[in-house]
């Protein structure tokens, strides 16, 4: 069974940064599959941040976060990561790393088959 954990989460300030890591463990298959990050925000639904292909050679991400937020992976430690600078108060949320064969377009949640617990992120004015 694949597990993805999450860490780096925390308190910064606004124009900060953090770096958001996922380790994967339970499938030697995992380097195949496409790893994103999502965000939800208290009284708000899931959303789409980020995501990467299986070799790391295209990456997407929401409006939002373009040009701020950066989405790596290391096949070789079954790890995502997520940079995240010039934080805003709008960015506060848990965030989620998840797992997915990539059938299903790629900002659609319900297509991703591995969850991770989710890290808080809180960025203070």
């Amino acid at each position: 069974q694949v597990q993805l954990v999450e860490s780096g989460g925390g308190l910064v300030q606004a124009g900060g940064s953090l770096r958001l890591s996922c380790a994967a463990s339970g499938g030697t298959f995992i380097s195949t599959y496409r790893l994103g990050w999502f965000r939800q925000a208290p009284g708000k639904e899931r959303e789409f941040v980020a995501v990467i292909n299986w070799n790391g050679d295209r990456t997407y991400y929401t409006d939002s976060v373009k040009g701020r937020f950066t989405i790596s992976r290391d096949n070789a430690k079954n790890t995502v990561y997520l940079e995240m600078n010039s934080l805003k108060p709008e960015d506060t949320a848990a965030y989620y790393c998840a797992a997915s064969r990539g059938t299903t377009h790629y900002t659609y949640s319900p297509g991703y088959d591995y969850w991770g617990q989710g890290t808080q992120v809180t960025v203070s004015s």
